[in-house]
């Protein structure tokens, strides 16, 4: 994606977080984005897609960043713990992330398709060699409610009830002991240290 694409992009989020819809007046979007009106309509093979288009490159975003991470780990408790942790500490990264997340994650089947991909992958492994007190039929509860955990962690650390380490700890720690890891290892896991996602719109001019 070319560097004005980017910057529309990134306007585009900020925009769609702060104010809520789906749709941006062409003229408020370049006024964001730093760009004129030409710009927005030679990066954007169709402005009324913006949506849609916003929320398949966070989805693909997500979950390549988080398979990066966890790329070294064997154990999918540690696995589902980094993608709840990691996406918690987003928000305070991120803010504007943070904020299109939860204002649009539980109404857009995209934002949500991160927890049928690798976790689901995860819990599945787990399931097979013993690791998880689950039947295979309830992985898509298993992954709703870790997805719903995460959710709600992001929301209350963007409302200020809990810093993202602790709001993002406590979500792991909990979905991990309620898919079978004893408690006291559900503790330790949830609290072993992570570097932060990579930035979404890390680039030079963005």
């Amino acid at each position: 994606m070319q560097p004005s694409a980017l910057r529309i992009h990134k306007a585009a989020l900020r925009i769609f977080a702060d104010h809520g819809g789906s749709s941006v007046a062409i003229s408020e979007l370049a006024r964001e984005a730093g760009v004129s009106r030409g710009t927005v309509y030679n990066n954007l093979d169709d402005p009324a897609d913006l949506f849609p288009a916003l929320c398949a490159l966070l989805a693909d975003e997500f979950l390549d960043s988080v398979n990066g991470v966890c790329a070294g780990m064997e154990d999918p408790a540690e696995k589902i713990s980094a993608a709840i942790r990691l996406g918690v500490r987003r928000v305070h990264d991120e803010p504007h992330w943070g904020r299109f997340i939860a204002r649009y994650a539980m109404l857009e089947p995209r934002l949500g398709t991160f927890w049928g991909a690798m976790p689901a992958a995860e819990l599945r492994r787990g399931i097979a060699s013993g690791r998880f007190s689950l039947r295979p039929e309830q992985v898509p509860s298993a992954t709703a409610t870790a997805g719903g955990a995460t959710f709600g962690a992001i929301s209350i650390v963007l409302d200020g009830r809990r810093a993202w380490r602790e709001a993002g700890t406590d979500a792991a720690e909990i979905v991990l002991r309620g898919i079978g890891v004893p408690a006291r290892e559900a503790r330790v896991i949830s609290h072993q240290p992570l570097p932060a996602l990579p930035l979404v719109f890390d680039y030079e001019g963005v």
